[in-house]
């Protein structure tokens, strides 16, 4: 059976806390000298009991340790500094260009117009007219596609309607078609109307009407 889970917490009985501290310190002793074999490191170890006894191990000199160590610290400790005050200097843009965002918008909508230079009004005025002529222009150019697309859409159901009535299917001849062969119809109506009057006009004159 395996070793049951120990709990972690504050050992209560002073002489069960004593002895732990001295094993487990002697334990931490030796894993931190082969750490620093093994791997080739520095370590500094350092530990006080509650009675103020010192346990140390350092794999180098401990000062060459100590050093490194507090000049390592200085500096990450002027990264952090220098890091949070460059961010609050960039919320501090950011806010600033948002309301300056904000007043602009405000000033196209004809508000908060207090504190502004007769220079200033007048750029706002150009701006607004240059504005309005651009949304003008592009009110005419969907006007005028509206109204060709409707005419589009009139033409195209007129002629369905005009083939409907005549009983005109896909295949058959287009509205187009019969509208251009219209005129030679009655054209050719008109020559044999011509010639039927003209052999009738001269058959009363040779009297082939009568008996």
């Amino acid at each position: 059976m395996g070793r049951g889970k120990i709990e972690i917490k504050k050992i209560e009985d002073v002489h069960r806390l004593q002895a732990c501290f001295t094993n487990r310190c002697k334990g931490m002793m030796k894993k931190a000298n082969e750490l620093a074999v093994l791997c080739d490191v520095d370590v500094a170890l350092i530990a006080f009991s509650r009675t103020g006894e010192l346990y140390d191990f350092f794999s180098g000199s401990v000062e060459q340790i100590l050093s490194r160590y507090g000049y390592r610290a200085d500096h990450r400790q002027r990264d952090t500094s220098q890091g949070n005050g460059d961010v609050l200097l960039e919320d501090e843009s950011v806010t600033s260009e948002l309301k300056r965002l904000q007043l602009a918008i405000e000033r196209l909508k004809g508000k908060k117009l207090e504190g502004m230079s007769f220079s200033d009004l007048s750029s706002l005025e150009s701006q607004l007219n240059a504005s309005l002529l651009s949304i003008k222009d592009q009110k005419v150019k969907t006007t005028q596609r509206t109204i060709f697309y409707s005419k589009d859409l009139k033409d195209d159901s007129l002629t369905c309607k005009i083939e409907s009535m005549l009983g005109r299917d896909s295949s058959g001849p287009k509205v187009s078609s019969l509208l251009q062969a219209e005129p030679e119809s009655s054209s050719s109506d008109d020559n044999e109307n011509d010639n039927e009057e003209h052999h009738f006009d001269t058959s009363l004159r040779l009297g082939w009407g009568k008996k």
